[in-house]
């Protein structure tokens, strides 16, 4: 249903794959396969959102801003789960997203139709 070549990176090649992305764009950024890279790159979120909401309290923490500032992370989370799993697995198996611009893409398409 699109028109991107999910290419493989051969790990003996220097070079990361490119892949083909909708608009005949070509990208230089190959898949992520590290695990470590994955671990760390999981860990760098975690810190900056940890970050984050630290500042962000030290704005004026009171009890409103704590619950409001739980539900939007909780919201955003669920979000995210939504566009990259449920969508995938369940309601479209066939389509596979690289970001949340081909989710946005994607769901304005299904709107129109």
């Amino acid at each position: 249903m699109t028109d991107r070549l999910d290419a493989t990176h051969d790990s003996a090649s220097p070079e990361p794959s490119r892949v083909s992305t909708p608009g005949n764009r070509t990208s230089r950024l190959g898949d992520l396969r590290s695990p470590n890279a994955m671990w760390f790159k999981g860990l760098t979120f975690v810190i900056l959102g940890l970050l984050a909401s630290g500042l962000l309290m030290t704005q004026g923490v009171t009890l409103t801003v704590v619950l409001l500032h739980w539900i939007a992370i909780w919201s955003f989370c669920r979000a995210y789960y939504f566009a990259f799993y449920v969508i995938e697995h369940y309601a479209d198996p066939t389509f596979r997203y690289s970001g949340i611009l081909d989710f946005v893409r994607y769901a304005m398409r299904r709107r129109k139709n």
